[in-house]
């Protein structure tokens, strides 16, 4: 693979540039913006739009886990996945005025690319059974009809719903229980996944200002500076 950075210098004498985000790592980026935003104001009535704007997520985190491993420098897990203290001392250090910068992403930025994939892949794993169990349609129908019963965690999130409303309706392993499952966790997800883009969003302000760069531009050209 070749591994030289692409580097610029403009005619002002302004600090070297290098390409830090590849294409792959841009487009999915944006994508999953566009798309997540799609599907949560949707949800409620674009049933059609809501489905294939989840399909869209879905695709870009796939591609993205893959990409993680196989993918540039600075797309990869090993460049930018930390530990938990290495999390918690950037934190302190952009607290303080004195967090370290990164080429890629920070400790506290790999962290949150981690916990944003994973709660969307809940979100979009979850959304298509509800949506198998329901239309019998969908990339996991034909794994949804396999079974009748309800998941093994199903009885512990419907327990609180029997003590709320006495509904004995339906029993713990039936197909209404397990589709009542999936929508929770489903919402779990959806709602998971917001509350860490308005952290990510607060994070990329917090560290734009702490390193003087503009990390947004960043990710619409792939450049950054290549100086601390």
């Amino acid at each position: 693979m070749n591994t030289k950075k692409a580097v610029r210098d403009d005619a002002a004498g302004s600090p070297r540039e290098l390409r830090v985000w590849d294409l792959v790592v841009r487009v999915g980026h944006w994508t999953l913006v566009v798309a997540f935003a799609t599907a949560w104001f949707t949800g409620e009535e674009e049933r059609l739009v809501h489905i294939w704007s989840g399909y869209a997520v879905a695709a870009v985190v796939a591609l993205r886990f893959v990409w993680g491993f196989v993918g540039t420098r600075h797309a990869r897990f090993s460049d930018f996945v930390r530990g938990p203290r290495a999390v918690v001392a950037y934190l302190r250090g952009l607290a303080t005025g004195n967090a370290p910068r990164s080429i890629g992403h920070n400790p506290a930025g790999g962290a949150m690319a981690i916990a944003l994939l994973a709660a969307l892949a809940i979100t979009t794993v979850s959304g298509m059974m509800v949506y198998a169990i329901e239309e019998n349609a969908g990339p996991l129908a034909g794994f949804a009809s396999m079974t009748d019963s309800a998941p093994v965690l199903a009885p512990i999130v419907l327990q609180a719903h029997a003590r709320n409303d006495d509904d004995d309706n339906h029993p713990e392993g039936s197909g209404e229980g397990s589709e009542e499952f999936w929508e929770e966790v489903h919402e779990f997800g959806a709602n998971a996944s917001l509350a860490l883009i308005v952290l990510h969003v607060l994070g990329v302000l917090a560290s734009s200002l702490a390193h003087r760069e503009n990390l947004p531009r960043a990710m619409v050209t792939g450049m950054k500076r290549s100086n601390p």
